[in-house]
């Protein structure tokens, strides 16, 4: 199978892609016409308008389709892989249990002005996500979830009086990089005010992040979109608990 790809739309190769957007102009004809002229710049050929609405008096939403002129080299993607088994709720209580000789803390908070606690709550809650039962019902786990608009100062100070093992922060809203610049504040309260050793793990995730910028955030772990309560309960026993031995997988 080849590596190079090209997008798929009505045949194979044909390179069609749908793409919306927002332009600062009132909804008419010149408008779309603008639209058009954009999708052209960004290398889209026989680029059509397929749908248009005003969004007040002044801007107007687009759905643009075309065709790609670029090709993808699947062999130089770069992404992050799970590094760890995925272990059940019953295998990560086991190994909490047997190795820890306790429940393993975990903090989370929606920090700054995110008051989006859908994320947070989908991962720590017990009424999870797609079926999928929240770190809450993991009998080996203890979880205090702060809820939204968490300070940093409070989420630092909370998470050293609880001894927290892990502390979790959703961040949602993105704009102006909101997201970004309130993990990096996070990680630079931690490191300030615990030393190495005493830092619980730190773990952001959120719609927007990119999961190679752990190093860069200052943080251990960075989960994207379609993060399941499983994917965080067996990277909280990979890194904290399950490295004396083989765990299983």
């Amino acid at each position: 199978m080849s590596s190079i790809v090209r997008p798929y739309g009505d045949t194979t190769g044909d390179g069609m892609v749908q793409l919306s957007f927002t332009l600062p102009v009132a909804h008419d004809k010149r408008a779309e016409g603008a639209a058009a002229q954009l999708a052209a710049k960004m290398g889209l050929d026989n680029a059509m308008v397929v749908h248009s609405k005003a969004i007040g008096t002044r801007h107007t939403f687009f759905v643009v389709y075309g065709a790609a002129r670029h090709l993808v080299n699947l062999d130089e993607v770069e992404v992050v892989e799970r590094d760890y088994p995925l272990l059940s709720p019953k295998e990560v209580n086991e190994v909490v249990k047997e190795r820890l000789g306790r429940k393993l803390c975990v903090v989370g908070a929606c920090i700054g002005t995110d008051a989006h606690t859908v994320g947070i709550d989908a991962i720590l809650n017990i009424k999870g996500v797609a079926g999928e039962k929240g770190l809450e019902c993991y009998r080996e786990l203890r979880v205090v979830n702060l809820g939204a608009q968490v300070a940093v100062p409070d989420l630092v100070n909370r998470a050293i009086d609880e001894e927290a093992d892990a502390v979790l922060v959703s961040q949602v809203v993105t704009q102006r990089d909101a997201h970004l610049h309130n993990t990096r504040e996070m990680a630079a309260a931690f490191r300030e005010a615990l030393p190495p050793g005493r830092r619980p793990l730190l773990v952001v995730g959120g719609p927007r992040f990119d999961e190679r910028a752990s190093a860069e955030l200052g943080v251990d772990r960075v989960f994207s979109r379609g993060t399941t309560p499983g994917d965080v309960a067996s990277y909280l026993v990979h890194r904290l608990v399950a490295s004396q031995k083989e765990i299983p997988a």
